[in-house]
């Protein structure tokens, strides 16, 4: 056989290079749109009704502000967020490490007992059984040699089957989208717990890296890629936005119908069998659990990222990759927690921890051009950030200083 000639071998890392990046868009949405989100929007659907849509709207914003500029400075610098860090203030990137890293983990955990409960109306397994499972089918791919390649097929076809299986419940369930567009931007209810643990949710901790990182570890990096990292990044944006709303008109439609989910131990379940009947409540084990998997793996890829570096051996990433993944089921199955209550609560500690990093990531952009190449950033973009930065900080606070007994 003749051998590969560069044009070839060009196209070969191209179509690589293009597999890595709708791999990371889709992480990013995946890991948006885990089982914490699942469970908070079907909550706060059943506690605001149509009301919810101001909130789901302020996260689309602020997910729009933070991943743009996050994709941008982490691609362009060609470093990981910490790395970009510790070169702006030494120090300062083993603490956002901590953080993210405590944050994954607590998440994690509450991302394996979503891949219990999602076997559990799938199948009728108990969550322990189908959370280990899941978490041990995690491990697999984490083992196997091309790990990355199959980690961005996954997620592309779970994310896909996700949507696909959510768009048609919010069909069946009949949602009032009069009423829900109305209240997006005139809402007659505000609650700033409700935002903060939406956000923290689906952008704060780890998530805000997860589809940065990956697209770092596809080769696309520098000031000569910019564009391409721009267009990705609001591909991914648009992924998670389509899912959120999806699932949310999915579980208007059944609230509005009069359903009371209050009562249920499975509210989703509930929510999704008074869609669609019994096909309803397996399509619901079926969404939780792709859900559930991509984020025990992007929780566990982007968690083991900030404590490698880029020239890191694939198989120690993995191999700490699996260690993440197996600390978070055994804490699952030996601590017994309610799931709902410690997703919950992960998504609040996120969105608290949220502008602590995209401060760094902020500062970069307008004072280190040095660590950009002397790439120009955007000042339309930069702005964008600071006004999600501001959000952010301002969330925070109503949160610390209103609402933190509700968590107690």
């Amino acid at each position: 056989m003749s051998e590969p000639t560069t044009s070839q071998e060009g196209t070969s890392r191209g179509a690589v290079t293009r597999s890595a990046l709708l791999g990371a868009m889709f992480l990013m949405a995946t890991s948006a749109i885990g089982p914490g989100f699942i469970t908070q929007t079907t909550q706060f659907t059943a506690q605001l009704g149509a009301a919810f849509a101001f909130a789901i709207l302020v996260s689309i914003l602020v997910d729009v502000a933070i991943q743009m500029n996050v994709w941008r400075v982490v691609g362009v610098s060609g470093m990981r967020a910490h790395t970009l860090a510790n070169r702006v203030a030494p120090g300062a990137g083993w603490l956002l490490t901590a953080l993210v890293v405590v944050g994954g983990l607590v998440f994690n955990v509450g991302n394996v007992a979503g891949a219990g409960l999602g076997l559990d109306a799938m199948l009728g397994l108990s969550a322990p059984v189908g959370g280990a499972i899941s978490a041990a089918l995690a491990v697999a791919i984490f083992l196997i040699r091309r790990a990355g390649a199959a980690l961005d097929r996954i997620v592309v076809v779970l994310g896909v089957l996700m949507i696909g299986l959510t768009g048609y419940v919010a069909v069946v369930s009949g949602p009032p989208v009069g009423e829900a567009l109305r209240q997006t931007v005139l809402p007659d209810r505000v609650d700033w717990l409700v935002i903060t643990t939406l956000i923290g949710g689906t952008v704060g901790g780890y998530i805000t890296y997860a589809g940065a990182h990956r697209m770092l570890d596809s080769g696309l990096s520098g000031p000569e890629n910019a564009g391409r990292v721009a267009r990705s990044s609001v591909q991914g944006i648009l992924v998670t936005a389509v899912m959120r709303v999806l699932l949310f008109l999915a579980i208007l439609g059944v609230v509005a119908g009069g359903v009371d989910l209050a009562g249920s131990a499975n509210p989703t379940a509930t929510a999704f069998g008074a869609a669609a009947g019994e096909i309803g409540v397996r399509l619901f084990g079926l969404i939780l659990w792709a859900a559930a998997i991509t984020s025990v793996i992007g929780a566990a890829y982007t968690s083991v990222s900030f404590l490698t570096a880029k020239d890191t051996a694939p198989r120690t990433v993995n191999l700490l990759t699996v260690g993440f993944i197996v600390v978070s089921t055994a804490v699952f199955l030996l601590a017994g927690a309610a799931p709902v209550t410690l997703l919950i609560f992960a998504g609040a500690f996120n969105g608290l921890i949220l502008p602590i990093g995209f401060t760094i990531l902020l500062w970069v952009a307008w004072r280190r051009r040095d660590l950009l190449g002397g790439y120009r950033y955007p000042r339309w973009l930069l702005g964008i950030g600071v006004a999600g930065w501001l959000v952010t900080l301002f969330i925070g606070y109503q949160f610390v200083a209103e609402n933190v007994g509700k968590l107690l």
